[in-house]
């Protein structure tokens, strides 16, 4: 009998969907360290990524098929390994656009609105205006990174009257991207764009792109939102860009190193806001989670392949 691991805490409804999705499957829930090793050993599909649960046999050669992460991003995961034994891999791509794009726009209105500043005041039980209130509507956004959740914030870029540019590897156009180049012309995108909201991923050719020189080629009122990886950020020079006035503000769900040491000068300006990696996180991510797994299961049992998302290991996405 295939069997079938689950390592996300789905709810009972949930987990009826996906064992419906599996006749005649073993289908297993639980955390690795409530599960048999035995059960791990025998896993043909793993959904969910858990560190504990690959050393604890979950990645027995041979044995396992397919992994199903929940993450956009695998640049975690033992890529290297699992493609060696020839081990299918998904994301999660597409249950992460909405809140990721609402965690861009609460930066995003809170800079235009001076909501940082309001909320420290409250706190300090102090009435004061800020200056230089701003709004969103005809500014250029650039999503770098113009994927899913790159398409759904330029989506709302352009309900708030923003016009967007986008730059992706293929430069084909997508959808609500007013203007879309290929990565050889980014330094242009940044001269002209006044929000820059990265979306990359983690690979080789990411790690510090956005260095002294691509502040630099920034407006001094343009403000960096980074809700991809913090890999993709010379951390020292965005700390350089930020206190000299190469750049207006940056909001960051994201840093490099992760969590950011307390004694880092980042915490203390009040043109940055700082979210601890919780882009994504939302209350409908295991209903959504549930959707992507069932339709990649029911393809992988009848096909032989998940129906969607698959990593292509040679860029790391």
């Amino acid at each position: 009998m295939r069997t079938i691991v689950s390592l996300f805490g789905f709810d009972p409804e949930q987990e009826r969907r996906i064992q419906a999705a599996a006749p005649g499957c073993n289908v297993i829930f639980g955390k690795p360290a409530d599960l048999d090793l035995g059960l791990l050993e025998e896993a043909e599909v793993l959904c969910g990524w858990w560190k504990a649960a690959w050393e604890k046999g979950a990645g027995t050669p041979g044995k396992l098929k397919w992994v199903q992460t929940g993450s956009a991003g695998v640049d975690n995961l033992p890529l290297g390994e699992l493609e060696a034994r020839g081990v299918v891999l998904t994301t999660a791509s597409g249950v992460h656009p909405v809140p990721m794009t609402e965690t861009v726009f609460a930066m995003l209105l809170a800079f235009t609105r001076k909501l940082h500043h309001a909320v420290r005041n409250q706190t300090a039980r102090k009435w004061a205006r800020s200056e230089g209130y701003g709004e969103l509507r005809g500014l250029t956004l650039a999503v770098i990174g113009a994927g899913e959740i790159g398409a759904e914030v330029a989506r709302i870029a352009q309900a708030f009257g923003m016009r967007t540019l986008g730059v992706r590897r293929s430069g084909r156009p997508a959808p609500h991207i007013d203007d879309m180049h290929t990565p050889e012309r980014l330094d242009d995108v940044l001269a002209e764009s006044d929000v820059v909201v990265n979306v990359l991923p983690h690979t080789a050719e990411t790690v510090r792109l956005f260095d002294a020189g691509r502040f630099g080629a920034m407006k001094p009122s343009a403000l960096f939102i980074n809700i991809g990886r913090g890999t993709a950020v010379d951390t020292d020079a965005l700390t350089e860009a930020l206190r000299s006035g190469a750049i207006a503000g940056a909001g960051l769900d994201v840093v490099e190193p992760e969590p950011l040491p307390a004694e880092h000068p980042l915490w203390a300006m009040d043109n940055v806001i700082i979210t601890p990696h919780i882009g994504g996180a939302t209350k409908a991510y295991k209903a959504r989670m549930t959707d992507l797994f069932v339709e990649n299961l029911q393809a992988y049992l009848s096909k032989g392949t998940p129906a969607r998302n698959i990593v292509d290991y040679a860029r790391s996405y």
